[in-house]
């Protein structure tokens, strides 16, 4: 059975109250309202948020926006990234994935998020993600296990590490012609991003 996905700019026109609700829940300390997960990018040049939803229910976010500290041309994406639907991974939400699926991209955030924000960026924009050892949300595992995976598959290059909003910071740059054509070995069938 396919299941379909929309991915949409942030729009106050949407009612994120159980998502906000249920980000909080999780610990997803970046998504419990507008003010931190969208509203905090207000100062960026160029800046956007977008919205999962999976059967008209919001169940994920992710943003990207200008990055002048990594120079010309520059973008963070997948800031503010989550996803309180366990349903969204292919395991259905039976535990963490494992390795062999990070590797094979089988998450939202391979399939829908990394080329969203692609997508906004242009192909050819210096893309890169930003990683730290925290306890919120998910990001220790990001930290530890994702990003260094897919950098052993090519996909990223750890660059450097920042002292950036607040934290210090691992910038991974996105070696997007890799990353893509992994992706495109690995593009689910049964789950459709309109």
């Amino acid at each position: 059975m396919t299941t379909y996905y929309k991915l949409k700019p942030f729009s106050t026109d949407f009612d994120l109250t159980d998502f906000y609700a249920e980000a909080e829940r999780k610990g997803y300390v970046n998504n419990v309202n507008q003010k931190v997960m969208v509203d905090c990018f207000a100062n960026e040049e160029k800046s956007q948020v977008w919205i999962l939803f999976k059967d008209d229910k919001a169940i994920g976010s992710v943003a990207a926006h200008s990055f002048p500290e990594m120079g010309r041309n520059s973008f963070r994406i997948m800031s503010r990234t989550c996803a309180v639907d366990a349903g969204s991974r292919p395991n259905n939400g039976k535990g963490l994935n494992t390795r062999k699926d990070l590797l094979a991209h089988q998450d939202i955030s391979s399939q829908f998020y990394i080329p969203k924000c692609i997508e906004w960026c242009g192909v050819d924009s210096n893309m890169y993600i930003t990683s730290n050892a925290l306890e919120g949300g998910s990001q220790r595992r990001v930290h530890t296990v994702w990003l260094p995976l897919l950098a052993k598959q090519g996909e990223f290059t750890k660059v450097k590490e920042i002292f950036y909003r607040g934290t210090t910071q691992t910038v991974w740059k996105l070696n997007t012609s890799t990353y893509l054509d992994h992706l495109a070995e690995h593009k689910w069938e049964d789950h459709v991003l309109l």
